[in-house]
C-alpha cells in the first residue's frame, strides 16, 4: 500500500482541520516519501530514538505517534534532532503525528479511551483549549470510590503520578483531559465535577483542588496518551490489511 494512501486514511479519521489554528504541532505526515510502499505500521506515543529503533527492528515502514518532531517553529537539524532525522531517512521510516486530533477524537482518542475504561455515560465535550473542546466529561453508571476508579484504569495510588482526594468519597461526575492539562482543573471546578483526570500534576493546582473540593487523578502524561495510538492501531487492523505493532516506551511521567 502506498504511503499516501495510509496518510489519507489517517487524515480521514482524525479532526485535523478542527485544530489547524490552535494546535502548535505539525499534524499529519512529518517525514516520508508519499510514493513509498508500506507493509507494516508501528504505533507509539513519542517520536524518540527508542521508538524509531524499535519500529525499524520490527520491520515497519511507517511510525504513527502522538508527539511528533515538529512543534510550530523552525528547528535546526543538529544534535538530537539531526540524529533522529538521519535515522528516519537512512532507514526509510516515515513519521506521522497526531497531537490534539488524537486527544479529542470522540471514538478513538485518548480521552475517549479513558472514558471507555471508566464506562462513562452521557458524554459531552469538555475542556476548552483556544476555543476547541479537547476533553470529555460524563457520568459514571454508579458511584465509585477513587480506588475503584483507579482499578478500572489499572492503576493504584502508588502507580499513579498523583492523587488529590479532596472531593466526594463517592465519585459520580468525571472530566478528562489527557496529557499535561492539570491546570485545566479550573474548568472541572466550574462544572462542579466530582473528579478530574489528567496526565500531569503541578504544585500550583494542589490548593485549587483542596479549596474547591474536587478529586484529581494524575495518571501520567505517557499513560493517558497510550489510548489513542492503540485505538488507532486497532481501527487500522479492522479496516486495512496492514501488519501493525505497538511500541511501548514508558517514561513513568
Amino acid at each position: 500500500m502506498k504511503l499516501r494512501e495510509v496518510v489519507q486514511y489517517f487524515n480521514s479519521l482524525l479532526p485535523l482541520e478542527d485544530v489547524a489554528h490552535s494546535d502548535y504541532s505539525l499534524n499529519g505526515l512529518q517525514v516520508g516519501d508519499l510514493d513509498s510502499e508500506v507493509e507494516k505500521v508501528a504505533f507509539a506515543v513519542d517520536a524518540c530514538m527508542a521508538s524509531f529503533q524499535r519500529a525499524g527492528l520490527a520491520g515497519a515502514q511507517l511510525l504513527c505517534v502522538h508527539h511528533g518532531l515538529f512543534w510550530g517553529k523552525p528547528m535546526a537539524v543538529t544534535g538530537t534532532h539531526y540524529r533522529r532525522m538521519k535515522y528516519l531517512l537512512d532507514e526509510g521510516l516515515a513519521l506521522y503525528a497526531a497531537h490534539l486530533p488524537l486527544d479529542m477524537e470522540p471514538e478513538l482518542g485518548n480521552n475517549a479511551g479513558l472514558a471507555d475504561a471508566l464506562e462513562l455515560k452521557q458524554r459531552k465535550p469538555f475542556g476548552d483549549y483556544h476555543g476547541v473542546q479537547i476533553g470529555v466529561k460524563g457520568i459514571l453508571a454508579s458511584e465509585l470510590s477513587l480506588e475503584q476508579v483507579l482499578d478500572r484504569l489499572e492503576l493504584s495510588r502508588e502507580s499513579a503520578l498523583g492523587v488529590l482526594p479532596f472531593g466526594p468519597d463517592r465519585v459520580k461526575s468525571v472530566g478528562i483531559i489527557s496529557g499535561g492539562a492539570d491546570k485545566e482543573v479550573g474548568q472541572a471546578l466550574r462544572d462542579e465535577l466530582d473528579l478530574y483526570i489528567t496526565g500531569e500534576l503541578n504544585h500550583q493546582v494542589y490548593h485549587a483542588c483542596l479549596e474547591g473540593g474536587i478529586n484529581l487523578i494524575s495518571a501520567g502524561h505517557y499513560f493517558t496518551e497510550t489510548y489513542g495510538v492503540q485505538n488507532l492501531m486497532k481501527k487500522m487492523n479492522a479496516d486495512i490489511g496492514l501488519e501493525t505493532t505497538f511500541i511501548d516506551v514508558p517514561t513513568g511521567l
